[in-house]
């Protein structure tokens, strides 16, 4: 099993057929979710082009996710969470914290995608829109979003699997000013492991 540390990200290859298993390990924490085409970075998960494809905003189990060229690449085989998960949101960045008020340096999802990769010696071509895994984020009367805390519980898990070789990175969502990450706003981490 493979920590993705509080605040941080975490990156690995995933061959064809094996299976991702993402643990929601204390509960109530985000995991920004991203897979590339192992041969072609310049191909990845996209959320625009799965919501087509799946016909709806939140994935559930049995529903493949696909990449900008709208091949598969992830299908979501398991769920114990709760099955609330986002698709509409873009990772938090410097910029997200600056407009929330943060002065300084805070940690974020779109550098700890880079750096998760950096660790494969690996560089993203952009910082697509991730498939925010046990992220709560209704659609109200059918036009607003409002950010609610995850339903996820200690131990709850989600399981992807790999429909190309690919890399799938994950960050342990540092967001800490609204409730994204329950009402506490303190991130934990969280825990992959792949499967045969």
């Amino acid at each position: 099993m493979i920590e993705i540390p509080a605040r941080k990200g975490k990156a690995a290859r995933v061959r064809k057929g094996q299976r991702i298993k993402v643990i929601n390990s204390k509960g109530q924490q985000v995991v920004d979710t991203w897979a590339f085409n192992a041969d072609d970075m310049q191909e990845f998960m996209s959320m625009e082009h799965s919501r087509v494809a799946i016909g709806r905003i939140i994935p559930g189990v049995g529903d493949t996710l696909v990449t900008n060229k709208r091949r598969p690449i992830l299908t979501l085989v398991e769920d114990t969470s709760g099955g609330i998960h986002d698709t509409l949101f873009a990772a938090c960045d410097r910029w997200r914290y600056e407009v929330l008020g943060y002065s300084g340096y805070h940690d974020n999802c779109t550098d700890n995608l880079a750096a998760g990769l950096a660790e494969l010696g690996l560089t993203p071509p952009e910082t697509p829109a991730p498939l925010n895994l046990f992220m709560n984020i209704p659609v109200v009367d059918g036009n607003h979003v409002e950010v609610r805390p995850p339903v996820s519980t200690p131990g709850g898990y989600v399981t992807l699997l790999a429909e190309m070789d690919c890399v799938a990175a994950f960050s342990a969502c540092p967001q800490d000013m609204v409730p994204v990450n329950g009402l506490a706003m303190r991130p934990t981490e969280a825990h992959f492991e792949i499967l045969d």
